[in-house]
């Protein structure tokens, strides 16, 4: 008996080891990936200096229609876009790991600006109805922060525009504009929008940006597609272990314009790959601020790659 379950688990054992080998050596120089500029950007920018080839980005604004088309085995986004598409049958991608977990501060020209300055404040966001904007507003309502007024503009570099050209102003924003507004006005101190909504809910972050992947391109090479998802995470770590390297990836492949502003600013980016199926739970209490960013409805189990 027991040389049959010693036998049995050095099965188990080399099929495992195989399955590893075959997808650690898998060839991944045919798969393309899609993401918008920017802080998403940042999360993949090792892999994509190495192999700018299979690399596309895009402008944030039409991210949607890179789903719709189906052209690219991967794609990274705003989380809550992907499940909404999803779940209206606009798009076949799963999502395969969450790489983003916010990136917001509320800035000023004040020394050590403070949460409860916002009282009573005008404050300015950006991406009005945007999922971004309900962590701000939830985040702020938790723990008790009552701006006077708020009102929006488009992006996070209009918002940092007003930061820079109005002392008074008061303002959501977000890495890397922080952190260059900062390099342009040493006065500027900023609070992490993170830290309050940890305060506020525990919640180490939400679920920001992602990565997902094509059913089609699961389904039919799923080897490949585990090689990938195993260098995603090592370039996702990189952002942590070795700031350097992935700021210089981020100047040559422009997504930011100096390695100086680039490595100040990717710590703030909240960078780190976790496995969909390991990230449902923080995807659902992120749903649960605004279903509305989500379709109306925390995403079905299908949606989440690997966890079938």
């Amino acid at each position: 008996m027991k040389k049959i379950l010693a036998m049995m688990m050095a099965l188990v054992l080399t099929m495992s080891l195989c399955a590893f080998s075959a997808a650690e050596g898998a060839d991944i120089s045919g798969l393309t990936v899609t993401t918008p500029g920017g802080a998403p950007a940042l999360a993949l920018a090792a892999m994509a200096a190495e192999n700018p080839g299979q690399y596309t980005t895009v402008a944030a604004d039409t991210i949607a229609a890179a789903f719709a088309g189906k052209e690219a085995d991967f794609i990274i986004a705003p989380l809550n876009a992907g499940a909404k598409l999803y779940k209206a049958g606009k798009s076949t991608y799963k999502l395969a790991a969450v790489v983003s977990w916010g990136n917001l501060f509320i800035a000023a020209q004040k020394e050590e600006l403070k949460a409860e300055d916002l009282n009573g404040a005008n404050l300015t966001l950006f991406g009005e109805n945007t999922i971004n904007a309900s962590v701000v507003l939830y985040a702020l309502k938790e723990n008790g922060i009552e701006p006077a007024e708020v009102t929006y503009l488009a992006g996070a570099s209009d918002t940092q525009s007003l930061l820079l050209s109005d002392a008074e102003a008061i303002v959501v924003t977000a890495e890397p504009a922080l952190t260059a507004a900062k390099m342009k006005n040493d006065k500027i101190s900023a609070i992490s929008v993170n830290e309050l909504l940890q305060q506020a809910s525990g919640m180490e972050g939400y679920t920001q940006a992602a990565l997902f992947v094509k059913a089609e391109t699961a389904e039919s090479n799923p080897e490949a597609v585990a090689a990938f998802l195993a260098q995603a995470e090592e370039a996702c770590g990189k952002c942590t272990t070795d700031v350097a390297a992935v700021a210089e990836a981020a100047v040559a492949l422009e997504i930011l314009p100096n390695a100086k502003v680039a490595a100040a600013a990717i710590p703030g980016c909240a960078i780190r790959f976790v496995k969909a199926a390991e990230a449902k739970e923080q995807v659902e209490k992120t749903a649960q601020i605004d279903l509305s960013q989500f379709g109306g409805e925390v995403p079905a189990d299908d949606f989440y790659y690997g966890a079938e």
